[in-house]
């Protein structure tokens, strides 16, 4: 069990806050507020305004502001800040896994804020995006507090506003997509012609988030394209935002692509949240929600254009 022992583990949580504080001020991802209640024998409101944004891969991070009183307008309460980290915190939601860390300054009998106090929490949450700019979201965690030793359940409500969006009409998910089969050709000249055949050796293998294609399983968008180019000695990250970082940047424009090129795409115009292998003629193989498929990258194209709207880079692994 985790105690903490009043102003060092302030005076620490505050350091590694302000550490934090610069990056998310420069690439904000949200903005966020919760109300809560924290159940102790007695029983604490708990709210909670923060600034959020993905670090990397499927980590991301948050800093806010805490004021918890108890509930019946009797005396007591606790202000301070906080940090959480956050595992799978996607952005077209969904269930995640958070922990955090917070401290400050409180009474348990009066409203003096006079007793430094420090607490851990760790639990889950849950994210809905009725509007692409905005999301609404629950979670649930354990939490223990040094000051009373005290320590129960925490359930809080949120909404978040999502600062680098990108407007669209399109639908929440890609319809479905139309998934025109290579055409018979003879065999690959080149490493990129091998690695996008390897690619297209996958095809039908289903989505499994995770999923590497290790002993016959599926793949998610990220693993096809390491499994495509691993086959053939090129090493490449994990995850799909580290693979935009790869290679060289190449101009956004359809007659500037080539075959083995990765297309990175976003659905709200911030971190890259999908990845896809430019196989020529306008077309890519990616590992999406029906599985290793072929998609068209086509505003023109009525399956095509929901990706097309969220095209957002192009990396050149190969030469």
């Amino acid at each position: 069990m985790i105690k903490f022992s009043g102003v060092p583990a302030i005076s620490m949580l505050l350091v590694g806050a302000g550490l934090l504080l610069v990056p998310m001020q420069a690439r904000a991802q949200a903005i966020e507020a919760r109300v809560g209640r924290f159940w102790d024998s007695a029983g604490w409101a708990t709210y909670r305004l923060g600034i959020g944004r993905p670090l990397s891969g499927v980590l991301g991070a948050q800093l806010h502001g805490d004021v918890t009183r108890r509930f019946g307008g009797e005396a007591g309460g606790f202000a301070g800040v906080g940090t959480d980290l956050t595992l799978f915190r996607k952005l077209e939601g969904g269930p995640y896994l958070l922990a955090g860390l917070s401290g400050g300054l409180g009474s348990e009998i009066s409203n003096s804020f006079s007793d430094p106090w420090g607490s851990w929490s760790a639990g889950v949450g849950y994210d809905l995006f009725p509007f692409d700019f905005l999301s609404i979201g629950a979670e649930g965690r354990w939490r223990e507090l040094s000051l009373g030793s005290r320590d129960g359940a925490e359930l809080a409500l949120g909404v978040a506003v999502h600062l680098n969006h990108r407007s669209t009409k399109s639908p929440a998910a890609p319809p479905p997509t139309a998934t025109a089969p290579l055409q018979p050709q003879s065999l690959p000249t080149t490493l990129a012609d091998s690695i996008v055949a390897t690619a297209a050796e996958a095809m039908g293998r289903p989505y499994e988030f995770g999923g590497t294609g290790e002993g016959g399983e599926g793949f998610d968008c990220s693993g096809l394209i390491q499994y495509a180019f691993g086959k053939h000695g090129i090493g490449l990250p994990r995850i799909s935002t580290d693979q935009a970082r790869e290679g060289s940047k190449v101009d956004k424009k359809p007659e500037h692509l080539r075959p083995a090129d990765l297309l990175t795409f976003s659905n709200r115009g911030g971190a890259v949240t999908h990845v896809g292998l430019y196989i020529g003629d306008g077309r890519f193989i990616h590992s999406a929600t029906r599985g290793v498929q072929i998609s068209i990258l086509s505003p023109g194209d009525p399956y095509g254009r929901w990706w097309y709207q969220r095209w957002v880079g192009v990396r050149r692994i190969i030469r």
